[in-house]
């Protein structure tokens, strides 16, 4: 029998090569092109007066200078807005090139293209522009105020607002025994990938084809937009993503100006161009994430059960919004966690700031949601004194409810339904992978030695494998070699080797006869992107499906070579063979060289390879009726909705009682992404996501002053954890299939940034006893919550703590 690789530990496939330095980033091209650099403004926000190049016009290795009316009049037009919600009230993208007015330090306002970077940069020092500084609106509070305007027509700062609601949220608060207010606030943050954004472009008047090269997360889409904004065919843009050295989600927008000033100037100087982003840039013109001010209001009964939940949250898009909607979108609808809430009332207003636009961040809004579900869970067990975990599992959906219907609209535009899971499960392991009825013990006896030590948990339920489609190609050489392309972009996921496993078990293929290539025009036509852990479930479905056809055009053709029904065929380790009799067969390869009909018509050692002899087989058509030359398929998967993943973290932290050092003494993580294709690719998502969850919690923060200056923009002042300050992971799987998809998986690249923040703030309150109410926490910040709370400005929760001599003292 042939070896089955879906599920197995398979080392990476795509690995040694990238350790190897054989990788090849966007940086590692067009080392002969010209290069591009942009005067970007030092404003938040200021009127453009004058824009005066010409000292850069005579400079040596110059080449071209642009500014906004330099722009054709299809690419001056303002960049396009990539989720048309209905939530969206004024919205308002940016041009390629400001016009008129800055927004935010660091807009792009000039492009200089020269000979390399080094005169670039040097040509933009010499270009003068006058700004008449206007007022700046920075953070949500001053947003929400509404005083002062980042754009004159946006009354209130408001760019979209929305109220979800099932039940009767407010009246059942009023009737409730118990009600509890929280305020709450998650800061703003950034992905910082090791490598930037950066685009090269090439374009051949001859063949009148634009080709680009983009470190991006959405090639197919990329290429849609370039093709409109510069009013191209989209046949004749092809865009190819290399190897991409982390997106997090900052690569999502398509386009952003620079890749379209690029390509733009590419096709007019009929010359090579490339741009690549240096760390500066990246921090004052990329996308931030996570600024969030929260309120909720919760009623509940004297066991902890929710009764009615009120949450209005106030959310931080930045100067413009191609895409921030979709953060306060996954935020109100994945708050809800794996609660079953009858009476549930969301409402959001997203608002403009002068500062970066905001696109999505590993998490995309549900880490501030999980924060909020999580600090509620957390404030009913202190005012009841109940157990945390009792109080989760008292308002945990039961699996015999799945699917779940939640009664909200998801960032999909189709229901929110729970389509698989087990909470109940998924809690008693993790209760007992990180000893949490013995903790109260180690806690008073580490308190008995001067030590503080808490332990927190937190649950969250992920959308995952969203729509609206990906595609997927898998053909069979005639030497054997198996090629699967798919449209979605790779940035360290390794889909090099789970899609591989997928396609090598429908085939009934060696894996290493398998080679995937992702993001590349050329290869696969549409696709939407990578983002929102949607791979294994679009794209995996996709060549899944691919491999199917191709697998049925196998069986038939090797059918008609052996004589036989190819029901009573399989494909073993590359050979299609009649069941029950492996002397009657015929190589994978060969039935390939029999779907080309060239080879078939003139090719007598194919002939003569198969059991066709002296029969007169080319009297039939070489092809038949329907099918298509070449053993190959294309499959296109369109979900019917998102899949739900869900898991549930703990972890034990120790705050030293001297300088408030948070330390992570252990982090344990419970994990349900359906069926698993390779538990190892899953673990290392997981490892990388606790990482950045720890990053966002304790160490991650963008820093703006009133005047809206990006203070902390580079990393002496932007912290985040070393590998000595992330923990180990301690990992358990439950796997509850997804019944939408032909695999039975769910997404999994999302799952340990998600709820990392709620469940340190957890467990530092434990430690600490008092509550936690803003993330990230830094030992200074918590710091001075130990001075209030000694003052008694700062609240005890309600529990007992055991007590140290420090404390006493």
């Amino acid at each position: 029998m042939t070896t089955k690789f879906f599920g197995e530990p398979i080392t990476r496939r795509e690995d040694p090569r990238l350790v190897s330095g054989h990788g090849k980033y966007l940086d590692d091209l067009g080392q002969d092109a010209l290069e591009a650099a942009f005067v970007r403004s030092p404003h938040a926000h200021a009127r453009i007066l004058d824009i005066d190049v010409s000292a850069t016009l005579d400079v040596p290795g110059v080449v071209a200078v642009w500014t906004h009316d330099d722009l054709q009049d299809f690419e001056a037009e303002r960049l396009p807005l990539l989720v048309p919600h209905p939530s969206v009230r004024h919205a308002v993208t940016a041009y390629a090139l400001a016009k008129d007015e800055v927004k935010h330090v660091g807009e792009p306002v000039v492009m200089i293209i020269a000979t390399d970077r080094y005169l670039a940069e040097d040509a933009c020092q010499r270009v003068r522009v006058s700004y008449e500084t206007l007022p700046a609106v920075v953070g949500v509070a001053a947003a929400r105020d509404g005083e002062l305007l980042v754009h004159p027509h946006v009354p209130g700062n408001i760019g979209a607002h929305l109220i979800q609601e099932v039940g009767d949220a407010r009246g059942a608060i009023e009737a409730a025994p118990h009600v509890l207010e929280l305020d709450l606030d998650f800061v703003r943050s950034a992905s910082m990938p090791l490598e930037g954004k950066g685009v090269l472009a090439s374009y051949d008047p001859h063949e009148q084809r634009l080709r680009v090269w983009s470190s991006t997360q959405t090639s197919g889409s990329l290429r849609a937009a370039l093709s409109a904004k510069l009013q191209m065919p989209r046949e004749k843009v092809e865009v190819i993503t290399p190897d991409v050295g982390g997106g997090f989600g900052v690569k999502l927008i398509h386009p952003w100006p620079e890749e379209l000033c690029v390509a733009a100037a590419a096709r007019r100087l009929l010359v090579d161009v490339k741009w690549t982003e240096d760390r500066r840039e990246h921090f004052v013109s990329s996308a931030h994430e996570r600024g969030q001010l929260q309120r909720a209001r919760v009623g509940f009964d004297d066991e902890g059960r929710v009764l009615g939940l009120d949450v209005e949250f106030w959310h931080d898009h930045g100067a413009y919004m191609p895409y921030g909607v979709i953060v306060p979108l996954n935020t109100s609808t994945q708050l809800v966690g794996p609660y079953k809430l009858p009476n549930y009332r969301v409402e959001f207003t997203s608002l403009y700031t002068n500062t970066v636009l905001v696109s999505p961040y590993r998490g995309a809004g549900r880490p501030q949601g999980v924060f909020i579900s999580e600090r509620v869970m957390d404030a009913i067990a202190d005012e009841l004194n109940l157990d945390r975990a009792l109080v989760r599992r008292r308002n945990f959906i039961q699996p015999e409810e799945m699917p779940y219907d939640v009664g909200l609209m998801f960032q999909d535009g189709r229901p929110t339904i729970y389509d698989s899971g087990d909470f109940p499960a998924s809690l008693d392991t993790l209760l007992a992978l990180v000893g949490w009825d013995d903790f109260l013990a180690v806690q008073a006896q580490a308190r008995a030695e001067g030590r503080r030590i808490g332990l927190g948990i937190g649950c969250y339920v992920e959308g995952t494998g969203a729509g609206p489609y990906e595609g997927g190609h898998v053909q069979i050489e005639t030497s054997g070699r198996v090629n699967v392309a798919t449209g979605l972009p790779t940035a360290g996921q390794g889909h090099a080797t789970a899609f591989a496993q997928i396609v090598a078990d429908e085939l009934g293929v060696r894996i290493e006869d398998v080679f995937v290539t992702t993001g590349d025009t050329r290869r696969i036509e549409y696709s939407v992107g990578t983002f929102a852990s949607r791979a294994a479930v679009m794209s995996g479905s996709a060549v899944h499906l691919a491999a199917q056809e191709v697998k049925q055009k196998a069986l038939t053709i090797a059918g008609d070579a052996l004589e036989a029904d190819p029901a009573d065929l399989e494909i073993v380790d590359g050979i299609v063979r009649v069941k029950g009799d492996p002397n009657s067969q015929i190589p994978l390869a060969m039935v390939a060289v029999l779907s080309n009909p060239l080879r078939y018509a003139f090719d007598e050692t194919a002939r003569a390879a198969t059991q066709f002899g002296g029969r007169s087989d080319l009297s039939k058509p070489p092809i038949a009726d329907g099918t298509h030359p070449g053993l190959e398929g294309t499959g296109y998967y369109s979900p019917p909705r998102s899949t739900f993943s869900n898991g549930m973290h703990a972890a034990i932290v120790e705050t030293d009682p001297e300088t408030a050092e948070i330390t992570i003494l252990r982090y344990c993580v419970i994990h349900d992404c359906g069926t698993v294709i390779n538990p190892m690719i899953v673990e290392g998502q997981v490892h990388g996501g606790v990482a950045q969850g720890v990053g966002g919690a304790l160490y991650e923060k963008i820093e703006y002053d009133a005047d809206g200056q990006l203070v902390n923009a580079s990393f002496m002042d932007f912290l985040m954890p070393f590998a000595s300050e992330v923990p180990h992971v301690e990992i358990d799987h439950l796997q509850t299939p997804s019944p939408l998809n032909p695999l039975g998986v769910k997404g999994a690249g999302e799952a340990g940034t998600i709820p990392a923040s709620a469940v340190l703030a957890s467990a530092i309150e434990d430690a600490e006893g008092f509550p936690i109410t803003a993330m990230p926490i830094n030992p200074s910040q918590l710091w001075e919550l130990r001075r209030r709370h000694a003052a008694g400005d700062w609240p005890s929760l309600r529990r007992a703590q055991p007590q140290t001599p420090h404390d006493q003292a």
